[in-house]
């Protein structure tokens, strides 16, 4: 089992990753700093790893789901309801790569905002 730390507004959040192929190029691109964007609840930011859509694909996730978005080779953490969510649940704007889920209450991302600093590291 891979796990990894993410670091958002200097709170810690657990995560664990999936055995896909995308989870093991996001491992080898850590450590990552970054500012994300928020669109209703999810956190987005652009990363330096290039991938093509995978098979399995989907733009319906589970609270706590880690993606990856092809277009806009983004590293996702989806925590409820985004604009084109269809209910409670998130939903992306288009297929991502599932490869992980935080462990952790994803509660106080709720509160965070728009452009704060994002770190990613391997435990």
């Amino acid at each position: 089992m891979t796990q990894i730390t993410i670091t958002i507004d200097n709170q810690r959040f657990q995560a664990k990753l999936n055995e896909s192929a995308t989870a093991k190029q996001i491992l080898a691109a850590l450590p990552l700093d970054a500012t994300a964007t928020k669109w209703g609840d999810e956190f987005y930011f652009g990363i330096p790893v290039t991938l093509a859509e995978a098979p399995d694909a989907q733009s319906e996730v589970a609270v706590g789901t880690l993606a990856y978005w092809p277009p806009g080779n983004a590293f996702c953490i989806f925590f409820g309801p985004t604009p084109v969510s269809q209910g409670s649940e998130p939903r992306a704007y288009s297929p991502v790569n599932v490869f992980g889920h935080l462990l952790d209450d994803v509660a106080p991302l709720r509160t965070m905002r728009s452009g704060v600093r994002v770190q990613v590291t391997a435990i």
